[in-house]
């Protein structure tokens, strides 16, 4: 974007490598009109950029294996656990969104990511263990949705080639050269520079998601109409079917896995600093945070209940590729299709911050290196103006070859993905917003309000301990039968 006069120029070179700007000309709001008042470029995000940014993080691969978690706990306690983590999510979210500015919520510093808001609230120590904590968090999820993507593009395959075959033929297949693609495209979408230009593909992927929960969501119900009746049982998966320690550490994994399918509050900061105000950044995600809270239970409710009614104790860890369903083919074909689309665009909206946050601390490090800070500016036919930078190139490709080579090296998606849940939903999603809102609103000691925080906060932390333990049990007994580079399915 080139701006008329030396000082614009100037200002926008300077900030060009601070984290997820945003260039459209609003009205003047604190401060010129088309920066911020933080100097900045304008923010342009809505209620509906963000919740299409929430909803493209939160409705991931997991909700595919909440019909395998529901399978675990059993009527009662899969749907409660499910609310339960919803109301848990939003009220901690809607805590750690008052953290996004410190002091007043309407002209107070900003906090561009997570780790200043803890830095602003909390300081110390605390600011690196929400650092290590959140960018390995991360870094896991991005392998996590390689290997789920490789997954459902082997299905693709797979359920073509029973059909072909009649199902006579077991269709093995290797999953490396599924996930070696997958790198491929991420190598190309990581060249977007920041988050805010990655709000048409979070809407792209966003719809994504709704389409393969809802023909799941359809082939359950199509499938317990052909049953006739409901599958399940109130307390989930029998003992004698599984051993009672078994039962133990798989329902202490479900909680994991359905953790994961809500835990968005390690990028709930980065999403919230490209909204633009006024309303304040807070109300407008409150607003955000409202609606994708209740859209994806909603969608987690209709997906993990009827893949349970319609498999009961045979529910697979991931519905639309477990093989739970084999026709119509082609319907599960656009569904799998849906999810790959949808995986490219979450890997970014998790990628993002982690890459935001190496440049900048770099950049920081040696300002005088122009590998890291030179932009060669190009022309790309279609695409308009690109900014070329060595540093970035060169890091990011390396990223995705590193998350992509772990994939191949750990293919044994459940279980990876309830350890990411545990390890992250205790201190992002609940110790650091509840301790940086007794900071921020000055909550005294022992008060009421105080102490029914903690309560929330150690609860968390017990559900956290017993998810972590269940998913390292699964993870050891995968372990005895894997040989690296050679998954198949």
């Amino acid at each position: 974007m080139t701006m008329g006069d030396d000082a614009a120029t100037k200002n926008q070179q300077l900030h060009h490598h601070q984290v997820f700007d945003i260039s459209v000309d609003v009205p003047p709001q604190g401060g010129s009109k088309c920066f911020d008042e933080d100097g900045r470029l304008k923010r342009m995000g809505t209620v509906w950029t963000s919740s299409a940014h929430i909803i493209t993080a939160v409705i991931g691969s997991g909700v595919l294996s909440l019909a395998w978690a529901t399978a675990q706990l059993g009527w009662v306690a899969g749907p409660s656990v499910m609310l339960l983590f919803s109301f848990v999510t939003y009220y901690t979210s809607t805590l750690l969104s008052a953290c996004y500015r410190s002091g007043d919520s309407v002209t107070g510093k900003r906090n561009y990511t997570y780790m200043d808001a803890v830095r602003s609230n909390l300081g110390g120590a605390k600011v690196k263990i929400c650092g290590y904590v959140q960018y390995l968090n991360l870094f896991g999820v991005s392998i996590g949705y390689t290997i789920a993507s490789s997954i459902s593009m082997m299905a693709i395959k797979r359920s073509n080639c029973f059909h072909k075959s009649g199902g006579k033929n077991p269709c093995r297949i290797n999953s490396n050269p599924y996930m070696i693609a997958f790198g491929v495209t991420e190598i190309i979408f990581s060249q977007i520079p920041d988050f805010d230009q990655l709000w048409w593909l979070s809407i792209v992927a966003a719809v994504m998601s709704f389409t393969y929960s809802t023909i799941g969501l359809g082939l359950g119900i199509a499938q317990v109409a052909e049953n006739g009746k409901i599958m399940g049982s109130m307390t989930g998966i029998s003992i004698g079917t599984v051993t009672a320690t078994e039962k133990m550490w798989k329902s202490f994994q479900a909680l994991g896995d359905i953790a994961f399918a809500y835990s968005y509050s390690l990028i709930l900061i980065e999403i919230q600093d490209t909204i633009r105000s006024p309303p304040s950044e807070s109300k407008t995600m409150k607003k955000a945070t409202q609606i994708s809270v209740a859209v994806t239970t909603l969608f987690y409710m209709l997906c993990g209940c009827m893949g349970y009614a319609a498999f009961g104790d045979l529910s697979p860890g991931n519905l639309l590729t477990g093989f739970g369903f084999y026709n119509p083919y082609w319907l599960l074909d656009i569904a799998n299709a849906a999810i790959v689309i949808h995986l490219v665009g979450a890997y970014q909206v998790y990628a993002q911050p982690l890459f935001a946050f190496v440049e900048k601390t770099a950049a920081q490090k040696f300002p005088d290196s122009e590998f890291i800070t030179k932009d060669i500016k190009h022309r790309i036919p279609g695409i308009g103006p690109y900014n070329l930078n060595l540093f970035r190139m060169i890091w990011r490709t390396a990223f995705v070859i590193i998350t992509t080579v772990i994939s191949m090296i750990l293919p044994f998606f459940n279980d990876v993905v309830g350890l990411l849940g545990a390890f992250g939903f205790w201190p992002l999603t609940v110790y650091f917003p509840v301790e940086m809102y007794i900071v921020q609103k000055r909550i005294p000691k022992w008060s009421t309000r105080w102490l029914c925080l903690q309560t929330l906060s150690g609860a968390c932390l017990i559900i956290t301990i017993a998810a972590a333990a269940g998913s390292i049990a699964g993870v050891v007994s995968d372990l005895k039968v894997y040989k690296p580079f050679t998954a198949s399915y």
